[in-house]
């Protein structure tokens, strides 16, 4: 069986996710992984990559999403031509993880294409929305890499088609327990800015990873350190809770390792302002703004005993064995089965 891989390469979720999934995939499958993001920062390691330009989200200096400096940023030549140097017929089998060069090289063609994101979660209309739903945002959701079945990630199954979260192996093997101080992972906030607040919070210590920060320096009961995974996973394992944006990955890891949790969702970023609905309807504590009122804010969160959990994970063996079902495994004999009856009973066909 012969799977194209594609994953978006802004951000650590996507990558995060394909390393736990790509090892089980290719006990059965031979593997091809395109990576898309002009901004992509992350590594699959040794594995070798098909890299591509794609479409990537612009943010400005104060942390919020620029659609003006997004829609600067497309080259839709370059993703034209992307599209058009993708040889979906070697291919039984196209996953896109929110990635859309490969998604949209598949369309109109025969070969069978799943979205495997947390993206995916928000096709279902019981997926968690803020008050104020953006048109807008939702057309991106649903369009940005089109395929033709979906299995999405969220903190709760909401729908037929969303499993939970799967978390990364160097989180499961955490030896878990609670020291005097809280992780802070708050990219949209310079590091200088979070030391004027929580240098003003004294009862516990605090650990700031900023992508700003070169080298770790202490400020009274605030330390500074370059955003790193180890370091990161240190600090987290043997915290009090987590202060960070309502990513997806990161709120999941933290619930799932019992640690108290307090998001701020990044302003203008309608994915995080969905995950921060359902955060809050889970009881996690949610900050709409950094303000006059925040630190009292903070002083309340770490008074109180409330402790939002996650009850399951995904079990990535049989997600493995769920995605062959939808590969066309006949295509070698020339012959083209029907995709829709092939799907697993416990999914969503989608248009």
């Amino acid at each position: 069986m012969k799977i194209l891989y594609g994953i978006q390469g802004t951000g650590h979720g996507h990558i995060s996710r394909a390393r736990e999934i790509l090892p089980v995939l290719s006990k059965s499958a031979d593997i091809d992984v395109l990576v898309s993001g002009y901004n992509c920062n992350m590594t699959l390691d040794d594995r070798p990559v098909i890299q591509k330009r794609g479409l990537s989200l612009a943010y400005d200096s104060k942390g919020g999403v620029s659609y003006l400096q997004t829609a600067l940023n497309l080259k839709p030549v370059t993703f034209i031509r992307d599209i058009q140097s993708i040889e979906t017929e070697r291919y039984d089998l196209i996953i896109s993880d929110y990635e859309p060069v490969t998604a949209w090289a598949a369309q109109n063609k025969e070969v069978p294409t799943v979205a495997l994101s947390h993206q995916a979660s928000f096709l279902s209309e019981l997926s968690p929305r803020p008050r104020h739903k953006s048109l807008f945002a939702e057309q991106i959701l649903k369009n940005f890499a089109p395929c033709r079945h979906a299995i999405g990630f969220h903190f709760q199954r909401y729908d037929s088609f969303i499993l939970p979260p799967i978390i990364r192996s160097e989180v499961l093997g955490l030896d878990v327990r609670k020291e005097n101080h809280v992780t802070i992972y708050l990219p949209a906030f310079h590091h200088d800015v979070l030391l004027e607040i929580f240098t003003q919070i004294p009862s516990v210590d605090w650990h700031i990873f900023s992508p700003s920060c070169t080298d770790n320096f202490t400020r009274e009961n605030v330390t500074v350190n370059p955003v790193g995974n180890r370091p990161f996973l240190q600090s987290m394992k043997t915290g009090l809770g987590v202060i960070t944006s309502a990513g997806f990955e990161t709120s999941a890891e933290t619930m799932y390792l019992g640690k108290k949790l307090m998001v701020i969702p990044i302003r203008n970023q309608y994915e995080q302002l969905c995950n921060a609905a359902a955060l809050k309807k889970m009881g996690v504590t949610v900050v709409k703004r950094v303000n006059k009122k925040f630190v009292k804010r903070v002083n309340e969160w770490l008074e109180s005993d409330h402790i939002t959990t996650i009850s399951e994970i995904t079990n990535i063996d049989k997600l493995a064995t769920q995605l062959f079902q939808y590969a066309d495994t006949t295509s070698s004999a020339g012959k083209k089965s029907d995709q829709k009856k092939s799907l697993p009973e416990t999914f969503t066909f989608l248009q």
